[in-house]
C-alpha cells in the first residue's frame, strides 16, 4: 500500500493524474494501443490479511477470472511485501508490467484513482523499503491518510476495496476486449480465485 502523493517516480517525464473509475477504460486503451496483451503483467500488490490492502489480490483474482493470461498477485497467491522480490524477478523481461496497489489520500481523494506511465514504490505508508515497480501503474485511494497506516487499512471498508478492484478489472477488461470467461468464474460480482 502506498501513499498518495509520493507512491510515484518523478523525474523520467512522465505523467500521472487522479482519475474517476469512468477514465479508468481510457488508460488501458491508451496501452493496448501500444502493447499486445501477451506482452503484458499484471502485478497486483497487496495482502489477503487486511481490508484496505486486499485491494491488489481482489484485483489480481478478477483479473484471472475474465482470462487475462498474466498476473501476478491474487487471493489465493498474494504479492505481499514479502514475497515482491520474488514475483517481480518471475515476470518475463519483455513484459510491460502494469503494477496495482492500494493508496492513502486526503478525503476527497477516496474512490479515485491514480494512473500513471511511472513506477510506484509499494508499503511507502507503513515504513517498508521496497523496489519501485512497473512500467504503467494504478494506485487506487481506499482511504484517509493518517498517523496510523495499520490501523486505517484495518478499518477501511471491504465493500469499498471490493468494488475499485472490480471498476479496476472490468476497466481493462473491457478496453481490451476481454468479456466472455468472467461469469462463470465469480460469485454475486466476487472473484473466487
Amino acid at each position: 500500500m502506498s501513499i498518495q502523493d509520493p507512491h510515484l517516480i518523478r523525474g523520467k517525464g512522465g505523467s500521472c493524474k487522479r482519475i474517476h473509475a469512468d477514465g479508468l477504460r481510457d488508460f488501458f486503451v491508451e496501452i493496448r494501443s501500444r502493447y499486445e496483451l501477451d506482452q503484458i503483467t499484471f502485478l497486483c500488490i497487496g495482502t489477503d490479511r487486511s481490508t484496505g490492502d486486499a485491494l491488489g489480490p481482489l484485483t489480481g483474482s478478477e483479473l484471472r477470472a475474465y482470462g487475462f493470461p498474466h498476473v501476478v498477485g491474487t487471493l489465493s497467491s498474494p504479492c505481499d511485501a514479502s514475497s515482491l522480490e520474488a514475483c517481480i524477478a518471475a515476470i518475463p523481461e519483455n513484459h510491460i508490467v502494469i503494477a496495482v496497489d492500494a493508496c492513502l489520500g486526503q478525503s476527497q481523494s477516496v474512490g479515485s484513482f491514480l494512473v500513471s506511465d511511472e513506477p510506484l514504490f509499494p508499503a511507502q505508508s507503513v515504513g517498508y523499503a521496497l523496489p519501485a515497480v512497473g512500467h504503467y501503474s494504478v494506485a487506487a485511494v481506499v482511504n484517509v491518510k493518517g498517523p496510523k497506516p495499520y490501523a486505517t487499512l484495518q478499518m477501511t471498508s471491504l465493500f469499498h476495496v471490493m468494488t475499485m478492484a472490480g471498476q479496476i478489472a472490468s476497466s481493462a477488461a473491457d478496453a481490451f476486449g476481454i468479456h466472455s470467461q468472467v461469469q462463470g468464474l465469480r460469485f454475486n460480482g466476487r472473484p473466487l480465485d
